[in-house]
């Protein structure tokens, strides 16, 4: 274990090196969320039933979550760049853990996305956001969204190491933007056809996005809605424990294996 830390501890050092000399894609991930809250929270949501002040403070936890899951698309694109660019084959090489690489990706990552987040929270709290379910509830739900990124970021990571080309990566990675659309991060549920609200429902962002405004106190758990989202917070642990334990030691075994 504590091999598989120092190592890990290295890799992440190696990551952070690399988003301080080539911040583009930190600074653009860090943006665009920012981006959305402003255009969902003033342009979509005067076309919605909910008043503005109330959609923003709806749309705001969805928008977390989100990005959260944009975790998907970073692990993927940075595993499959260091993969075809023989980074990886290099690291492999070495006298180190297996597991050390895509754990200390999947850390940088979370560092750098609890970072990102601090602009998307200002300019919610100036969009008129509050968190007003004290801050015991608040320190839950930032630790569930934590808990989901890293989560994606291995399933990102996962994907990368088995991408074909960076491109096809790229590609797949942009993709993933339409897992937010097919939940309740930016609208709710209760609005849509009965076997659409079921696939929503049962998207893990849907989950988190449900924890999160229970937790900070913005809008109530609906009574009638499919399991994860009913019981949001045992729902979001339950998804985000499923994903990694699935894809942890899948990412681990393949990244072991390399490109076979």
């Amino acid at each position: 274990m504590s091999a598989i830390l120092y190592d890990g501890t290295a890799v992440l050092g190696r990551h952070l090196r690399r988003t301080r000399h080539a911040p583009a894609i930190a600074v653009m991930t860090q943006t665009m969320p920012v981006v959305f809250l402003l255009f969902f929270g003033y342009v979509l949501g005067g076309a919605l039933a909910m008043p503005g002040a109330d959609y923003r403070a709806f749309l705001v936890p969805g928008m977390l979550v989100a990005t959260a899951a944009g975790g998907v698309m970073t692990g993927m694109f940075t595993a499959a760049q260091d993969t075809h660019r023989g980074v990886t084959d290099r690291l492999r090489t070495l006298p180190m853990s297996r597991a050390a690489v895509p754990l200390g990706q999947a850390l940088a990552d979370l560092l750098i996305t609890t970072a990102g987040l601090v602009p998307l929270v200002l300019v919610g709290l100036a969009m008129g956001w509050r968190i007003e379910g004290g801050p015991v509830a608040a320190a839950g739900a930032f630790g569930l969204l934590a808990l989901f990124r890293f989560a994606t970021t291995w399933i990102g990571i996962l994907l990368g190491l088995v991408s074909r080309s960076e491109e096809a990566a790229g590609q797949l990675g942009g993709a993933t933007f339409m897992l937010p659309l097919l939940s309740n991060a930016y609208i709710p549920t209760d609005g849509l056809p009965s076997w659409l609200r079921l696939v929503a429902e049962w998207n893990p962002i849907s989950a988190v996005a449900t924890a999160l405004r229970d937790l900070f106190g913005n809008a109530p758990v609906p009574a009638d809605a499919a399991w994860p989202v009913s019981h949001p917070v045992a729902g979001s642990v339950m998804w985000s424990l499923a994903l990694l334990a699935l894809c942890v030691p899948l990412a681990v075994r393949r990244y072991a294996r390399g490109e076979r």
